[in-house]
């Protein structure tokens, strides 16, 4: 590789409440990247509750060898609810991008180094027909507005994956997908 040759690597922290889809939504960019052909991590974190505990994930999505999984400060930092916006607000690299549930959290304070984009997530998945869409929806505003996986690699991964496990349900996550891009 030559000093002109840009490397492509972009980090995402997804965090939430267990049982709102963080985990698989890790999941789905991470297939996305590796649809692409690039080198992909993912590491999920979560608390002993089967629902309603604590769950994040980080993701890192490359052109090169990744050294670690770990990562403390993000190109994106999705939070779906205030405890995780308040742990990770802050993990956004300078330049980043914090997308948050606008139905789950006060904003307050704001950083002016970042872009912020506020998803009403909840609000989508209840009127696409299913409360359990949030995630997708998080999911199409990051591929927009951050880029870490394209916009056609992901669609195909969420038809691949989501469809295999639930086809009656991916009609309701492409409309998702698509409403969730649609925000950004």
């Amino acid at each position: 590789m030559t000093m002109t040759d840009k490397k492509f690597e972009k980090s995402l922290i997804a965090a939430g409440f267990g049982g709102q889809g963080l985990l698989v939504l890790g999941q789905l960019v991470a297939y996305s990247g590796m649809a692409e052909g690039r080198n992909v991590s993912w590491l999920p974190s979560y608390g002993p509750e089967m629902r309603g505990g604590t769950a994040n994930c980080s993701v890192i999505v490359s052109d090169s060898e990744i050294g670690a999984p770990v990562v403390t400060e993000a190109d994106a930092v999705i939070v779906m609810n205030q405890p995780s916006f308040t742990k990770f607000k802050d993990a956004v690299k300078p330049g980043g991008v914090l997308l948050y549930n606008s139905d789950l959290i006060k904003l307050g304070e704001v950083r002016a180094d970042i872009k912020i984009i506020a998803i009403s997530a909840n609000t989508i998945a209840a009127e696409v027909g299913s409360d359990r869409v949030g995630n997708i929806v998080m999911l199409g505003a990051l591929v927009k507005a951050s880029g870490i996986v394209g916009d056609k690699s992901c669609e195909d991964v969420i038809k691949e994956h989501l469809g295999a496990k639930r086809p009656d349900l991916l009609p309701i996550n492409l409309t998702a997908y698509e409403k969730g891009k649609a925000l950004v």
